[in-house]
């Protein structure tokens, strides 16, 4: 992790993507922190820079993942708001439709048990109904719109936006019992004939090469949490006199940290090249994914031993921060995301290394 001032170890840059001197990251940074513990004012900010972000693919990818990350090394649940937000705003401008004023998700998830299906309405204006539940359906009770995935007649699944402050959508309380991410409440939620409009076509949002390049953002904030949770470890050394265990976490954590930063780096660098399309795009995406998920695992197991129980138990800032990982890094499927990316090198019949 580059450091501000080599005199100290305990100041950190706010940009831990980029290695620049930012003040743009620094205000981000702030912006951040003020509204932890606050959804209404994550969803603000959300919507502040839904306007001004780049898009992924656009030239300035690093830039979009380096905010991810910024607002995730503040607070994960932040950037767990603001993510799907920019996400979402990616998706319909891929799909040259307008983003309407608000707040946005996006809810693509399956779950056994759970089937959300699509049927055209009988209105004569192109639009379609939806009927059944959703599950990780993060924030629909705060949001005002979002981009749905749905089952369609002939099989295929569709994306949708859905006006979710309409009677017909209704959000299940009560099943949202994280102590990581607990106030970014991710429960089911119910639509009975309510209206849609189509984003793409059938199979549009899991076929385009944004799919992807979102998957990444996502892991921008893993490492964002990651940095967050190493610079606890970090401040360690200046509290009493390292000794050789400390420093071997310190090096550690580096390692890992700059493995998935330079995979994020070279990942953006190569998707504003145009070399991150169809099945390479995906390949990119399944590499980086897991390089970060391994390095942010690996950080919490190594910061857990170098810091001892205190801070999980005394100090509320680490604490949640360390919960909140946890449960975020779920968003990556472990070894089944290994099998698939196996699955996907076996199917090619060409040695990758």
């Amino acid at each position: 992790m580059p450091l501000e001032e080599e005199d100290d170890v305990t100041t950190p840059k706010r940009s831990v993507l980029l290695d620049s001197e930012s003040n743009t990251q620094d205000t981000l940074y702030g912006s951040a922190v003020a509204a932890a513990g606050s959804v209404s004012r994550a969803l603000t900010l959300a919507s502040e820079l839904g306007d001004r972000t780049p898009l992924p693919g656009g030239g300035s990818t690093l830039t979009l993942w380096e905010t991810l990350a910024t607002i995730a090394a503040a607070d994960l649940s932040v950037a767990r708001t603001v993510e799907p937000h920019l996400d979402a705003v990616a998706i319909l401008r891929q799909a040259d439709l307008p983003v309407a004023p608000g707040t946005w998700g996006v809810f693509a998830a399956e779950a056994p048990g759970h089937r959300l299906e699509a049927h055209h309405s009988l209105n004569s204006d192109g639009s379609w109904q939806l009927t059944g539940r959703k599950p990780w359906c993060s924030l629909a009770a705060k949001l005002d719109y979002a981009i749905v995935t749905a089952h369609v007649p002939d099989g295929e699944r569709r994306a949708f936006s859905v006006d979710l402050r309409q009677p017909a959508v209704q959000v299940i309380r009560g099943t949202w019992v994280s102590r990581g991410l607990a106030a970014v409440d991710s429960g089911p939620t119910d639509y009975d004939a309510a209206s849609a409009r189509p984003v793409g076509a059938d199979n549009w949002y899991l076929q385009r090469d944004g799919f992807a390049w979102g998957g990444l953002g996502v892991a921008a904030c893993w490492y964002g949490g990651a940095v967050g949770i190493a610079r606890r470890l970090l401040r360690s050394v200046e509290e009493r006199t390292p000794d050789q265990l400390a420093l071997m976490y310190l090096g550690e954590v580096d390692r890992h940290l700059y493995a998935a930063r330079e995979a994020l780096a070279a990942a953006a660098t190569d998707i504003d090249a145009g070399r991150a399309s169809g099945a390479v795009g995906a390949l990119l995406a399944a590499r980086v994914r897991g390089v970060v998920a391994d390095a942010a695992e690996a950080i919490l197991r190594i910061v857990g031993h170098g810091l001892g129980p205190a801070p999980l138990a005394l100090e509320e800032d680490h604490a949640r921060r360390v919960a909140d990982l946890q449960v975020y890094l779920r968003q990556h499927h472990a070894e089944r995301d290994a099998a698939a990316l196996g699955r996907h090198l076996q199917g090619t019949g060409v040695s990758p290394w």
